[in-house]
């Protein structure tokens, strides 16, 4: 569900996005995804990927929590 009573509950990241919160580059976050470190990217369309910003954020905060 995208959205609830009108609020947006679910964003999708773009690359650029992505690369603002984590600071990665585009190739190691493809490295960490094959070796199953980092959350998979959602297929949009042919040429489009996007990551769930809930699982990103989660992600960061288990980094911080280390």
């Amino acid at each position: 569900m995208l959205f609830r009573d009108g609020e947006i509950v679910m964003r999708i990241l773009s690359k650029r996005q992505l690369k603002e919160l984590v600071l990665y580059s585009p190739q190691h976050v493809a490295r960490l995804e094959q070796a199953g470190l980092f959350n998979k990217r959602v297929q949009l369309g042919l040429n489009r990927v996007g990551w769930v910003e809930d699982e990103i954020l989660d992600w960061l905060q288990q980094r911080l929590d280390q």
